[in-house]
């Protein structure tokens, strides 16, 4: 493929005159583009509900979500993988992030290593990958050899597989069972996918994995229920959601906290159902630890 004729590569013709501008009316263009994204994605809801849906049934069959991509993409995938621990208080290794030439990339490009086909896929068998994990690959291009070899061995071994991309018919796309193209237009610096193209997968990643969790049942109404409370900050946070779902003085949400080992989740059930801590742990376990379920059963 020509990467000039792809939309993500072309030149934007109203970023022309970058280079001539006053600073204000630099950054007022940046935003100017920006703007473009968010409609972009919106076009694409009823791809990135599919992905969600696919993420809250390999989760569900005790499966994984593995994001992979390279460079920002890559980048992107491994913060989002690497934001569900402490956000849900799911165990590392449940959502993980793949960079084409390993951790090290994060911080310092790995010259080729986007390159290589085998890569991908020798990183997803690293990973002893089943056929109830999802794959999730990542390119602003489409075309990344390191997200094509592994969305293919992916689809072998039997997994869903998702590609998100910002060009439209990308061969990521025609790999992926489900594919996801904001189509942002041409970035205001030619071909600096970090931008645009990046804020658009971004948001995808954002829906993907928080909506996945909310169908996994680490939500209650729109709290983070299942956060876990590692600081002074978060235990403050923990307090005050346990006061916002139930409506007891923050005194009472301490003391429940406290028996429970500042576990948020079951606070609430104890204050709304009148049940002791074990009993609230059971009663959740009962209903797959859907707070919602428990408290209306």
């Amino acid at each position: 493929m020509n990467l000039g004729s792809l939309v993500s590569e072309s030149r934007n013709p109203q970023t022309l005159d970058l280079d001539a501008l006053s600073t204000l009316d630099l950054v007022t263009r940046f935003n100017q583009q920006d703007t473009l994204v968010a409609q972009a994605v919106k076009e694409t809801l009823p791809e990135v509900a599919k992905a969600v849906d696919a993420a809250a049934v390999a989760l569900k069959a005790g499966g994984r979500i593995i994001y992979m991509g390279a460079g920002t993409s890559g980048r992107l995938g491994v913060l989002d993988a690497s934001e569900c621990p402490p956000t849900f208080g799911v165990p590392h290794g449940l959502v993980i992030g793949l960079i084409a030439g390993g951790p090290g990339a994060l911080l310092k490009a790995v010259e080729g290593a986007e390159d290589s086909k085998q890569l991908g896929e020798d990183d997803l068998k690293a990973l002893n990958l089943t056929a109830v994990d999802l794959v999730v690959g990542l390119a602003a291009s489409g075309r990344t050899p390191y997200v094509i070899g592994g969305l293919e061995y992916a689809n072998l071994t039997g997994c869903t597989t998702v590609a998100i991309s910002c060009n439209p018919g990308s061969p990521i796309a025609q790999v992926a069972a489900i594919a996801i193209s904001p189509v942002v237009g041409p970035e205001a610096l030619t071909g600096s996918t970090r931008m645009k193209s990046g804020t658009a997968q971004k948001l995808v990643l954002n829906m993907i994995s928080t909506g996945a969790m909310v169908k996994f049942g680490k939500v209650y109404q729109n709290l983070m229920v299942d956060m876990k409370a590692t600081n002074v900050k978060l235990v403050d946070r923990a307090c005050r959601m346990v006061v916002e779902a139930t409506g007891a003085a923050r005194e009472e949400a301490e003391a429940v906290l406290q028996q429970t080992g500042y576990d948020v989740k079951p606070a609430i059930l104890m204050i709304l159902s009148g049940l002791d801590a074990a009993a609230a742990r059971a009663k959740l376990d009962a209903h797959q630890g859907f707070l919602r379920a428990a408290l209306e059963n």
